[in-house]
C-alpha cells in the first residue's frame, strides 16, 4: 500500500503541467510573493511551521498531504531558509525521502558537497545520516517529506547551518 501511495504521487507529479512547477522564484528581477509561488506547485503550502521554527533559519511552511499509512508533508522554504543539521534516527528501517516539487533548493550530508534540488529530484536519506535541506538563496523551494517507517525512530536536531557554509551556495 505504501508503494502504491508513492507511485500515485509520482504519477500525479509527472503527468501534471510541469511548466508551472519549473518556475523558480522570480519574475524578471522581482522575487515572487508566497501567494504567487503557491500557484506554481500542485500541493498546498499550508501554515507557518511554528512547531519546528527553532530548528530553521528563515520561514518555512508545512502542509500535511497524508497522515495515514505513510506520513507525507509538503514543506516550503522561503528563499535562504534552511533547517538545522539533523539526524533521523532508527534502530532499523527509518530515514526520509525528499521529492522536490517546486523552486530550487539544496540537500547536504555531513562531510559531502551540497546537492542542488529541482522539481522531480528525489533524495533518499538513510536513517542515522546527519544532513540538512532548504531553499537556494534566490528561490522558494518545496519538497514532499516522506517519513520512512522504522523501529525506534526519532529526530535529533543539531546545530544550524552556518551563514559561512550556506553563503557558498549559488
Amino acid at each position: 500500500m505504501k508503494k502504491l501511495i508513492l507511485l500515485t504521487i509520482t504519477i500525479l507529479f509527472l503527468t501534471s503541467n510541469l511548466s508551472y512547477a519549473c518556475i523558480f522564484s522570480k519574475k524578471g528581477d522581482k522575487m515572487l510573493t508566497l501567494q504567487e509561488y503557491s500557484k506554481t506547485i500542485m500541493f498546498p503550502i499550508g501554515n507557518t511551521n511554528d512547531a519546528y521554527k527553532q530548528y530553521f533559519i528563515g520561514q518555512s511552511y508545512i502542509a500535511p498531504i497524508s497522515t495515514e499509512q505513510v506520513k507525507i508533508y509538503n514543506v516550503t522554504f522561503e528563499p535562504k531558509c534552511r533547517n538545522n543539521w539533523h539526524i533521523h534516527k532508527a534502530k532499523s528501517g527509518g530515514g526520509q525521502i525528499l521529492i522536490a516539487i517546486g523552486g530550487r533548493g539544496y540537500y547536504q550530508e555531513w562531510g559531502k558537497e551540497p546537492i542542488e534540488m529541482k522539481p522531480g529530484d528525489v533524495i533518499n536519506i538513510p536513517a542515522n545520516v546527519k544532513h540538512w535541506h532548504g531553499a537556494a538563496p534566490d528561490s522558494w523551494f518545496s519538497h514532499l517529506a516522506v517519513e520512512v517507517d522504522g523501529v525506534e525512530t526519532s529526530n535529533e536536531w543539531l546545530e544550524p547551518v552556518s551563514n559561512e557554509e550556506y553563503n557558498k551556495l549559488r
